[in-house]
């Protein structure tokens, strides 16, 4: 459960006093932004934050580290694991009527359109495929909330049942580990289960595979804290503002209603509440983009050592990544593949392999002394780029590539002392 989770690191805050869910939540997730906040008494309910805000303790939870992270994420998407259905999960045990209102659904940010469920995944199933990804949801009344669906896999399938005539029967799930969480985030093809891929990383960290229970025909992870039985409408109403990734605020947009219809949770259970904008949001949504960058590059150079989404970049506009170059050109190849793995990068630097992606003042190390603009800087104009970048127009942007590897044939005039 989530709170055996989060009482077990050694850097958590806990908020004793009484908090309340419209704005107050944020003053301490800001002010302990890579730190895990639980706060005992959200208006009666205990709730949780920046559980996942840096990547040193997401890789130490999966029993691996910050190279090992990114190894067993691609391993998670390019070999996914059958999950198992089993009779029992203890979020069976409380099973109630739906008040939206009553929960402890924060308010984030002055500007917010509304109360927002931002941790919250939504799964769906169609045939065999079942689907799972994040979606924030703006809290309308007791029962009903403004679902944004990006047209992808989930927006797909509404519209396939909104076109029968029909509204789309989905299960939310709130508060879970973080490989369902980093799963949901993952962008697979259609028909690939973002489960397996849970299910997959599962077993490769703890020995197991991801455990579900079948929630009147569609599968449920037992780990849940809250699981709320819904269906997507084809009403549409207006959704937002909403700070996004950035830290700005995405516009506002007309999105489909979704009606709560029965929530179930664990006794005591503990509500996630994503910081939108914070750390753990960069992580939760940066960090599945990695293994697209490096399976990316890999195809062009066939020695890639690692990926990184950097913190100064949201996690989602910036990158770093570290090769061993055979040829010359492979840096610039490199940062080419990488704009190609992650669309929304603005930003990519490549290293050599000498270079720690992991720290900030080694990167800047190798633009300073192994990069010179007139040679190897790579500009692209009027690319397409992240919607979320209030510096674009019209989806258009101006993308950037830093090669900062030593030539070949002039190696050792770059290399650093080393005792």
């Amino acid at each position: 459960m989530l709170r055996e989770i989060v009482e077990k690191f050694d850097d958590l805050v806990v908020v004793d006093k009484p908090v309340k869910k419209e704005l107050e939540i944020t003053k301490y997730l800001l002010k302990y932004r890579d730190r895990p906040v639980l706060f005992k008494d959200v208006e009666g309910w205990e709730v949780v934050g920046n559980v996942w805000s840096k990547r040193e303790r997401i890789a130490k939870f999966l029993n691996t580290d910050n190279r090992g992270l990114l190894e067993l994420l691609v391993k998670g998407m390019e070999e996914p694991e059958d999950y198992i259905i089993v009779d029992r999960a203890d979020f069976l045990k409380n099973k109630s009527e739906v008040n939206l209102l009553e929960l402890p659904v924060p308010k984030f940010y002055p500007r917010d359109g509304g109360r927002y469920f931002t941790s919250a995944m939504v799964i769906a199933k169609s045939g065999d495929f079942v689907n799972v990804s994040f979606h924030r949801m703006m809290v309308l009344d007791e029962t009903r909330a403004a679902i944004r669906l990006v047209p992808r896999h989930l927006y797909a399938m509404w519209r396939d049942a909104v076109e029968r005539g029909e509204e789309l029967d989905v299960r939310i799930v709130v508060g879970n580990p973080v490989h369902l969480l980093l799963a949901g985030a993952t962008s697979v093809a259609y028909g690939v289960s973002e489960l397996k891929i849970a299910s997959a990383i599962s077993l490769h960290a703890f020995g197991r595979p991801v455990e579900v229970v079948e929630l009147d025909g569609i599968p449920v992870p037992v780990e849940s804290e809250f699981v709320f039985k819904a269906k997507i409408t084809d009403e549409l109403v207006d959704e937002g503002p909403f700070v996004d990734i950035t830290g700005t605020y995405d516009i506002v947009r007309k999105q489909p209603v979704i009606v709560f219809e029965r929530m179930y949770h664990v006794d005591d259970p503990v509500f996630h509440a994503l910081l939108p904008g914070g750390y753990e949001h960069y992580m939760l949504m940066g960090l599945p983009k990695e293994p697209q960058i490096y399976s990316a590059v890999k195809r062009i150079v066939p020695k890639v050592h690692g990926v990184r989404l950097t913190e100064g970049g949201c996690m989602w506009l910036h990158a770093v990544v570290s090769i061993t170059k055979q040829h010359e050109g492979d840096g610039k190849n490199a940062i080419l593949a990488a704009f190609t793995g992650h669309p929304s990068l603005k930003r990519v630097v490549v290293v050599d392999e000498d270079v720690n992606i992991y720290d900030d003042r080694e990167v800047e190390w190798a633009i300073a002394t192994r990069f010179q603009p007139d040679r190897d800087l790579v500009v692209i104009p009027n690319a397409r780029g992240s919607s979320l970048d209030p510096s674009g127009k019209d989806g258009l942007t101006a993308k950037w590539g830093i090669d900062a590897t030593k030539p070949l044939d002039r190696k050792e005039e770059f290399e650093k002392a080393r005792l």
